[in-house]
């Protein structure tokens, strides 16, 4: 099947992936590509970390017994270093692309006190790092830029070493606060763009957390890639009748999941997704991490059993991966 628009469509790759006889992972909470386009899956799952060639052949998995159920972000570093979010542990970790641990941010199992007891709307103020950090984007100087999340409202900025430079952010709507910063990107001009998830909008930053200005038309934008034609995809999750969004208000009619493709103003240049069957090959129940690699192919991972198969909205087959593959 076809998706996308006009110089960016795209062919579904079904089948891709060779997942190795009796593993499972219900859910994909982030994709990276290194400087070869091996894919590493960052799962929810026995196997934390898998890696694949480009065309789906298995290579080895990774960080079993390392991290909590909460798997969350993963970044893939100019150096091919490794970043890995483990948002129940309330840490950043740095690892090689065999899995040696290298540096660790955050103290395990140590949350920040905003006065979070659960729910976004419960946290009363910012603070240090983390609680429940969500994902992590390195700068073009090398500093490093955390979205600090479930249970917080910020963003960290550290330098290369992993020392804190600065942190910003509140509770709320307004410019420069958050309601759930859950995707992280610096792009090669040094502007840092925020997934403001749960107030449906990215945030665009100076590198000292600057607002600058706001794009709204995203819905619940959970992950952000820039390809080096400075191309901004993201990944949005799906609004269902009833919930009720802080920026937006109440929820009349199913938006679903989607990928979008933005130019470097927030203007859509492509969009798919958003079939009314979740599960549906190329359409998306919990788009929740995306990635491009050097041919412009495009990978998405879905939280699909966290965010709907475990309430019974979904059956528990529903897709946790899928491959687009740029039409030249």
């Amino acid at each position: 099947m076809s998706v996308g628009k006009g110089e960016l469509r795209y062919e579904l790759a079904e089948g891709w992936e060779q997942l190795p006889s009796g593993w499972t992972h219900r859910d994909v909470a982030g994709v990276a590509v290194d400087s070869r386009d091996r894919v590493y899956v960052f799962t929810r799952d026995e196997h934390p970390v898998i890696v694949y060639e480009p065309d789906g052949t298995f290579v080895r998995s990774w960080g079993e017994g390392a991290f909590s159920p909460r798997t969350h972000g993963i970044t893939i570093g100019p150096d091919d270093s490794v970043y890995c979010v483990d948002d129940a542990d309330h840490t950043v970790r740095k690892f090689t692309c065999d899995g040696d641990l290298l540096m660790t941010l955050g103290t395990s199992g140590q949350a920040s006190h905003t006065g979070y007891t659960g729910t976004v709307s419960s946290i009363k103020h910012g603070g240090p790092p983390f609680n429940r950090p969500t994902n992590l984007a390195v700068a073009p100087n090398g500093e490093l830029y955390v979205s600090d999340g479930y249970g917080n409202c910020r963003v960290h900025r550290f330098s290369e070493a992993g020392n804190l430079i600065q942190s910003w952010g509140e509770p709320g709507s307004g410019p420069g606060q958050f309601m759930l910063p859950h995707g992280i990107w610096v792009m090669a001009d040094s502007r840092v763009l925020v997934a403001d998830r749960e107030n449906d909008r990215i945030q665009v930053f100076s590198p000292d957390g600057e607002f600058l200005t706001e794009w709204l038309d995203v819905q619940r934008p959970t992950a952000i890639f820039v390809d080096p034609d400075q191309r901004v995809y993201v990944s949005e999750l799906w609004w269902r009748v009833g919930q009720e969004a802080f920026r937006n208000g109440p929820i009349e009619r199913d938006l679903p999941g989607r990928v979008s493709v933005l130019d470097t103003t927030g203007e859509v240049l492509a969009r798919w997704g958003a079939g009314p069957d979740p599960c549906a090959a190329g359409s998306f129940c919990a788009p929740h991490g995306l990635c491009v690699d050097s041919r412009g192919d495009v990978y998405v991972g879905e939280v699909s059993w966290t965010f709907a198969g475990k309430a019974g909205l979904v059956p528990p087959d529903c897709h946790t991966l899928q491959k687009f593959v740029r039409v030249p």
